[in-house]
């Protein structure tokens, strides 16, 4: 794929670029008029990207395929998707380049039982952390929790089908956050001078248990849900092998905060000026993707 060039040299790349997130950085950033450098690993896979985005091939498993995607940058989007093994040599190039990074990671330092609960992911973000403090290098880290698209990954094909949603610990709480209002902090933090040493954890507005999401993303689509609640152990079970770490630590997070409302911030609020979305309009924005029918626009 031939990338467009920008006329101005860009000063932000950002890795994950083809991810939900990462993409969603791009198309802000593009539009606050900020040169964006987007890296990607497989050839062709970062596509109808902006005109002033363009486009460097690098892996985060091979990290001497970074100094190029590095040169001139001043500011790096670190959206860590791949086996913690190259970390170390990662975060030295990112320390020989450039002068900030602002770090997707997790609340796992947050004092609230769903944040604490052992979990392999924490335990790497942990350690991007410690490297990222270690090469003096500026940061920026960015902590969202439940993301309300978890919702549709969970439930839309049971709220597509019979309308009944199956699932453990239908009392537990969490706060989701709009999958928007994460990519527009961290485009904010990117591109903003005053959010070099920021740790930013990020919710939604409100303590919502899963029934009541259930529930809420079927009015947003006009279908009635019912709740039923799943064994634990039946959920597990059904996890693919290579996910059995993830619904382990999901299941020890939900027992956790039974009783207890969720970790709410209005760290989203403070950064954008503006409240954070509700649950409720994400599921109302995302109707057609419960549903099946095409979006428009």
């Amino acid at each position: 794929m031939a990338a467009m060039t920008p006329t101005t040299s860009p000063s932000v790349l950002v890795t994950g670029a083809t991810g939900r997130i990462g993409r969603a950085v791009i198309d802000r950033l593009a539009r606050a008029g900020v040169p964006v450098r987007a890296l990607e690993h497989r050839p062709g896979t970062a596509r109808n990207l902006p005109g002033n985005v363009s486009v460097v091939r690098g892996d985060l498993t091979v990290p001497e395929t970074l100094d190029a995607a590095l040169r001139g940058i001043r500011t790096v989007l670190l959206v860590w998707a791949a086996p913690p093994d190259t970390a170390g040599a990662v975060v030295a190039r990112l320390a020989a380049h450039v002068r900030r990074v602002v770090l997707l990671s997790a609340p796992h330092r947050t004092d609230h039982p769903f944040f604490r609960q052992p979990n392999p992911a924490a335990t790497l973000f942990a350690e991007l952390e410690r490297l990222i403090a270690a090469t003096g290098l500026e940061s920026t880290i960015v902590r969202p929790g439940m993301f309300a698209s978890n919702a549709l990954a969970w439930w839309g094909g049971a709220i597509r089908g019979d309308g009944v949603v199956r699932w453990p610990y239908g009392d537990a709480e969490t706060a989701p956050v709009d999958d928007r209002d994460v990519a527009e902090v961290l485009a904010r933090t990117l591109h903003e001078d005053g959010h070099a040493g920021g740790d930013y954890v990020l919710t939604g507005p409100e303590s919502l248990s899963q029934a009541e999401q259930a529930r809420i993303a079927g009015e947003a689509v006009g279908r009635p849900v019912r709740f039923e609640e799943m064994p634990p152990g039946e959920f597990r079970s059904q996890a693919p092998e290579a996910a059995r770490p993830a619904a382990d630590m999901l299941l020890a997070a939900w027992k956790a905060t039974l009783g207890r409302p969720a970790y709410v911030t209005t760290t989203v609020a403070g950064l954008l000026g503006s409240p954070p979305r509700t649950f409720r309009r994400w599921a109302t924005d995302h109707a057609a993707a419960f549903t099946g029918a095409p979006r428009r626009g």
